[in-house]
């Protein structure tokens, strides 16, 4: 009967067709019950707003945010006294007396101020009398279009929802209908967790005032407001003190508007007031009709690019969050896609371009002090959080964060100056809305320095996907300047004379421990700060010969690139964390830094250097599957990156086993909220984004100087189809396969030039165009593989070789504009 109630309820939302076509499969969260708590809302926005709805039948709850709201202001949180310590750091930790630099580290180097947090608005509540037991409950988040609706029965009258972020139109909208007229009583309040607000009713509005907090001694500038404006068609509207309720109405549309004082990350002199209000007129000017319209079509603009089905497209009858529960026991390969996409739908809705970049939470935030501050954590997360939008043809999106590394590479060049004596500038590891540049938390997880020079991994990747010179010209005074704070602060090892980061440490890992000092974390040349270097270095030389400028300083890092040490694998076949061999066989740690230069980096090849391959292989052996959601979203790319798509697939199915109950602590690994959120535990919105790049990764690759098709297929994906996925040099692929191999591949070339594919299957052209064997280099600039030294290796009988899947490697010649088919013989 459970089955049976539930097929009616799907049929009925139109939802109980089962489609073979590739039409996109099975784009709909849906649930039969309202949601219990905020990891079970369903997350709408717009880049700018976001909301959480609820569904909840007597009292609705939209939790809202909107993302300048901030505690703090503008400011700087460097420590200039630090800058007294740091040669005592290199000179203690060059002696290799690591317990001394960490004790030092411990006492001297901090911030006074370690970031502000993301803060919520609060919620608007709409309380519906007699609506607490009702029937035929549905509810759903329709990612094909970016719209929430909630529908269920009371005595016989069907009552809907339907909810959205405005797009076009910068605002909250909310509409309510009734399949029987006079039927819509309800009443609007707002309420917010934060500790400086007011809510009052004034010419029709519900309006919220607010300020974002005061924390370290750093004033709340942010003020914010929030307008709420009902519209109906028929009934009535009592205003109260802090209450709008109307009465007997045919149909309800609610607005909600939001704004703040904020300008930019040193100016807050911006009217919130003025602005909110202008958002709200120009909202109410659009009828409701127009308004979604408009809305689903902006949105499509985006989604639409990619499609991606897996099997028969089968969709399933169960809700999302029992298909989460039963995942594991196979038999709903739909879900992947589905979370796949929902990792696309977050981006569009949270990384608008002139909007602020994605943080730990996206933009969805119910709370003042949220998990970590709900900041930009630069050692992975921010960096993970757009992983996936350059390949999923969302490049577009990745300009909120090309901006916030923009407004870095300027108040770096304080924490560069200030505290290591250099030029340039730097980042630690975590930034906020005020562009913090200075070290955040204590020594063990704050002295990251090299936070800065990952994020410009992105400037360089945005311009081998798109090709555009006058973007590279923009930011290359950016990649130009953090290379030249490492020409000034990388520090010889005494040991070989290469040039290292120091003081650094190994993202929030530990090498060993002290009795009096504790966990002991800094040392100088960690694997992951040596491919860092290696690839910001690496990049900015392309820049300059691409752009044709700046040969001398080119040349210098070219000298600097080449001291930098080598990899090395240690004594149990494993690639080394640290330069010296400290790795400990079986420890379950969740960063696995010293794997960057197998993703996101572009180091490690399986077919140039298969030793490296296999030993990061086996430090992924070492360190297991499950760990954070984070963690696990990396490990997909990794195990892509390894060529092995049933292991990539096995993490997947750990990221999509339910959620533990977050208890303010970690315990086991993380998974899936029934909303589709990653779990750390708690909410981190990029184990969402890094297994969505993961999937790609599966599908294609682009990194190692070929556009490498169906690399890692899982046993289990034997037939599916992918739509619109780009590679490096702007080729944008359509591909279908059946039974592991292609069957059809159509190739679209943006920028033209040579295109290398590297194929699991023989394929001949449908066209007039011909393929000829690849050999040597790439001549596409866009393809270019920077040469790495040979690694250290302390016992090579450790190594057993690796074995893979034999390619066929073929280039043609492409013009720009032009369509290239390809079909298996």
């Amino acid at each position: 009967m459970k089955i049976l109630k539930a097929l009616i309820v799907f049929s009925s939302c139109l939802l109980s067709v089962v489609s073979t076509a590739f039409a996109q499969q099975d784009l709909k969260l849906w649930y039969n019950k309202p949601a219990a708590n905020w990891n079970e809302a369903l997350p709408i926005g717009n880049g700018r707003l976001a909301a959480m709805v609820f569904g909840t039948t007597g009292i609705e709850r939209i939790q809202l945010n909107e993302e300048t709201v901030w505690a703090g202001g503008p400011h700087n949180n460097v420590n200039p006294d630090v800058k007294t310590v740091i040669p005592e750091l290199r000179k203690l930790i060059a002696e290799k007396q690591f317990v001394e630099a960490q004790r030092l580290a411990n006492s001297k180097m901090f911030s006074k101020q370690n970031g502000m947090p993301y803060q919520t608005i609060g919620s608007l509540y709409i309380q519906f009398p007699g609506h607490d037991t009702v029937q035929d409950y549905y509810r759903d988040l329709d990612i094909s279009k970016a719209i929430s609706s909630v529908s269920y029965s009371v005595n016989g009258i069907r009552y809907k929802r339907v909810m959205f972020v405005s797009f076009t139109d910068q605002a909250v909208i909310v509409h309510l209908t009734a399949d029987k007229p006079g039927s819509i009583t309800c009443n609007l309040s707002m309420h917010s967790p934060m500790h400086n607000y007011q809510v009052a009713v004034t010419d029709g509005k519900l309006v919220m005032n607010g300020k974002g907090d005061s924390r370290s001694g750093i004033d709340g500038a942010i003020k914010f407001q929030a307008l709420v404006k009902a519209v109906t068609d028929g009934g009535n509207i009592i205003q109260d003190d802090t209450l709008l309720s109307v009465k007997n109405a045919n149909a309800v549309t609610i607005y909600i508007a939001m704004g703040t004082n904020f300008k930019n990350y040193h100016d807050v002199s911006g009217d919130a007031g003025k602005r909110t209000a202008g958002f709200l007129d120009m909202a109410l000017k659009k009828p409701y009709d127009m308004a979604i319209k408009d809305h689903i079509a902006f949105y499509q603009r985006y989604f639409n690019r990619v499609g991606f089905r897996l099997g028969e497209g089968v969709v399933s009858y169960k809700p999302t969050n029992e298909r989460i529960k039963d995942f594991d026991k196979g038999g709903d390969l739909g879900l992947v896609p589905l979370f796949y996409q929902f990792g696309r739908y977050l981006l569009i809705s949270c990384s608008q371009p002139g909007d602020q970049a994605a943080n730990l939470q996206g933009k969805w935030n119910e709370l003042d002090s949220p998990p970590w501050g709900g900041k930009y954590t630069i050692n992975i997360n921010t960096e993970m959080n757009y992983w996936p939008a350059e390949e999923t043809n969302l490049s577009e999106l990745t300009e909120p964060l090309i901006q916030l590394i923009k407004d870095l590479s300027v108040t770096g060049r304080q924490s560069a100056s200030e505290m290591y004596g250099a030029r340039g500038w730097m980042a630690h590891h975590n930034t906020d809305i005020w562009r913090i540049s200075g070290q955040v938390d204590k020594a063990f997880y704050g002295i990251f320095p090299t936070g800065g020079a990952w994020l410009t991994q992105h400037l360089w990747e945005h311009y081998l996907f798109t090709g555009d010179k006058a973007y590279l010209k923009e930011i290359y005074p950016v990649l130009r300047g953090a290379s030249m704070y490492f020409v000034n602060a990388l520090q010889e090892d005494p040991d070989h004379h290469w040039l290292v980061v120091s003081p650094s440490m190994s993202p929030e890992h530990d090498f060993m421990h002290d009795k009096t000092v504790g966990a002991i974390s800094l040392t100088a040349g960690t694997t992951m700060d040596n491919q860092i270097v290696f690839d910001l270095l690496s990049n900015t030389i392309a820049a300059a010969h691409a752009l044709n400028t700046d040969e001398a300083f080119a040349d210098t890092l070219l000298a600097k690139k080449d001291r930098l040490p080598p990899m090395h694998i240690g004594k149990w076949g494993q690639l080394q964390e640290w330069l010296d061999d400290m790795d400990v066989k079986g420890d379950k740690h969740r960063h696995i830094s010293q794997l960057f230069g197998l993703f996101p980096g572009k180091q490690i090849s399986p077919y140039r250097h298969p030793e490296l391959m296999e030993a990061a292989r086996n430090m992924l052996i070492s360190r297991g599957d499950v760990s954070t959601g984070w963690s696990m979203g990396w490990k997909v790319n990794f195990w892509a990156r390894e060529l092995d798509g049933d292991h990539a697939f096995e993490l997947i199915k750990q990221e999509l086993k339910p959620a533990p109950v977050w208890k303010g602590k970690i315990e086991g690994g993380g998974g899936t909220y029934p909303n589709l959120f990653d779990a750390h535990p708690p909410f981190q919105i990029d184990g969402n984004f890094g297994c969505t790049a993961g999937i790609t990764e599966m599908l294609v690759q682009s990194y190692d100087g070929d556009i490498h098709l169906l690399p890692a297929l899982p046993s289990a994906w034997d037939k599916g189809s992918i739509k619109g996925i780009v590679a490096r040099g702007g080729f944008l692929i359509d591909m279908d396969w059946d039974k592991g191999k292609i069957t059809k591949l159509v190739i679209t070339s943006r920028l033209g030039g040579n295109c290398r594919l590297r194929l699991p299957n023989q394929l001949r052209p449908a066209g007039k165009f011909s393929l000829r064997a690849a050999s040597g280099q790439n001549p596409n600039p866009l393809f270019l593989v920077n040469e790495i030294k040979e690694p250290i290796i302390a016992d090579p009988d450790q190594l057993k070789g690796m074995t893979f899947e034999p390619t066929k490697v073929y280039d043609f010649n492409t013009l720009p504009g032009k369509t290239y088919t390809l079909v298996a013989n």
